[in-house]
């Protein structure tokens, strides 16, 4: 891969990111603490447990890519209370890491193996593309759970 399709993709992935952040935002800005930490049923999560979960493999997920250290608490991220502002900073910082992290990406992120938790090691770009797909995942979830709590009785 030539360093011009490098660009493109990190580009392109950037862009990506940067409008699924935004959908998360007109999800998350004006909802009150009750709304953005109900669970529609007690083993389902809320969208700030959406937000968080996906923003802490989305961050995982880049910096496995670039071969940067990190640490996750998955499991926190399913039990966590937040209000719209936490989250919107949340998103923020991920706009700011997805721009460093991809603004160095190289077209052996892109091709290499690279490690992932306890995953079997894959190409980054697999990475980049299963994690984008599976953020778009939780952004539907976010909206289904958003009508489902403005159409309580």
């Amino acid at each position: 891969m030539d360093e011009d399709g490098v660009r493109t993709l990190a580009s392109t992935f950037r862009g990506l990111f940067h409008v699924l952040h935004e959908g998360f935002r007109k999800q998350v800005r004006g909802l009150d603490h009750g709304t953005l930490n109900w669970r529609p049923l007690p083993k389902a999560n809320s969208i700030a447990v959406l937000v968080t979960h996906s923003l802490g493999s989305e961050r995982e997920m880049l910096r496995s890519v670039r071969l940067v250290a990190t640490e996750r608490d998955r499991e926190a991220e399913f039990s966590v209370e937040a209000e719209a502002g936490d989250l919107l900073a949340l998103l923020d910082q991920a706009d700011r890491e997805v721009d460093e992290l991809l603004g160095g990406l190289t077209a052996e992120d892109l091709t290499k193996n690279r490690p992932r938790g306890d995953n079997e090691p894959k190409p980054g770009l697999y990475w980049l593309i299963t994690n984008y797909g599976h953020a778009r995942e939780h952004l539907a979830q976010i909206e289904l759970t958003k009508q489902l709590y403005d159409s309580r009785t």
